[in-house]
């Protein structure tokens, strides 16, 4: 693949720094820093995202709807056909529900179990009635509107796959994917203190993975599983994932070219290749198509080996997309 971009078909903007869940597996919600990447933040790059052939931004946090300049620079990216996407805890949905339905395109939200296990998980009284809430708005305001979900499976709850994917039909969403818990990278504010807790209170051991398995297959096997995004394969990844922790040894890397296709913008211009690994420049220093194109990040793309790389072998939200090759 060509070290140097010249497309970039996905950009990932992280809105705020802060959030209003205080969920176990992420570190988020500790930064007492609110960072916002403002509207003028993104004025000064939309010349390098038009040249750049950016198709889909993703808006994520933090909670992004923290951000007073979100709706604004939802309007600028739509405004050059670009397709945006908010991701978001859930709990602020109903208040700006019809600045939603009316100014993005579609909406995931996180729905980590039924009502009792996703409100232990994130921390917050009343969290699944609110998601519930602020999805009923949406669809009244446009009720073909696309909802979907993600859940972040882990111990909590490993025993409730199938529980939250009937969650997810019972709030009327369009499809829910599935994905491992990170306990190794700094992705989610987290840091080397960090990780013995998060493996610690996250992993499965050897008859929780099994259950999780189990879950997976009856899932497949069931009525949702065409709710389902992700295919058997990958199901059998997130087992496998667990697996490998549990026996301390290097899981296999999935299939990714997230480097080349897309790129993630922190709340102060900090520049990812992908969630995982650490950053190679900042777009408040210069403009995204130079910081992507400068040296540090086209010798990051030359050297890295996916399947070798530690960072990537853990990798628990992989992207693969057909442009990437090259």
């Amino acid at each position: 693949m060509n070290p140097r971009l010249a497309k970039l078909p996905v950009l990932v903007i992280s809105a705020h720094s802060r959030c209003n869940c205080r969920c176990g597996m992420c570190d988020i919600w500790r930064n007492t820093d609110s960072v916002c990447f403002s509207r003028e933040d993104l004025a000064r790059q939309l010349d390098d995202i038009r040249a750049l052939g950016v198709e889909s931004v993703v808006f994520t946090g933090g909670e992004p709807l923290l951000n007073p300049d979100l709706f604004p620079m939802a309007a600028m990216l739509r405004e050059h056909g670009i397709r945006v996407t908010l991701l978001s805890t859930g709990l602020l949905v109903a208040r700006y529900a019809r600045e939603i339905a009316s100014g993005l395109d579609d909406l995931i939200v996180s729905l980590d179990g039924p009502r009792g296990v996703h409100d232990r998980i994130r921390g917050v009284i009343g969290a699944f009635d609110q998601l519930a809430a602020g999805v009923r708005a949406v669809r009244k305001a446009a009720p073909e509107f696309p909802v979907a979900a993600r859940c972040t499976v882990q111990r909590a709850n490993h025993h409730s796959v199938r529980d939250t994917a009937t969650a997810a039909k019972s709030l009327e969403l369009n499809w829910i994917s599935y994905l491992a818990v990170d306990i190794s990278s700094a992705a989610f504010n987290h840091d080397e203190t960090a990780f013995a807790r998060l493996k610690s209170s996250l992993l499965l051991n050897d008859l929780e993975i099994r259950d999780l398995e189990r879950e997976f297959r009856l899932l497949k096997e069931g009525p949702l599983s065409s709710m389902v995004a992700e295919s058997e394969m990958k199901l059998a990844r997130i087992v496998e994932y667990f697996r490998a922790m549990a026996e301390g040894r290097e899981p296999q890397a999935p299939r990714c070219n997230a480097p080349w296709v897309s790129a993630v913008v922190e709340q102060d211009g900090l520049i990812r290749p992908c969630f995982f690994h650490p950053g190679f420049g900042n777009v408040k220093n210069g403009s995204l198509a130079e910081t992507l194109n400068a040296e540090p990040a086209i010798h990051f793309r030359r050297t890295l080996n996916v399947a070798d790389n530690p960072t990537c072998r853990r990798c628990v939200c992989s992207l693969y997309r057909a442009e990437g090759k090259g």
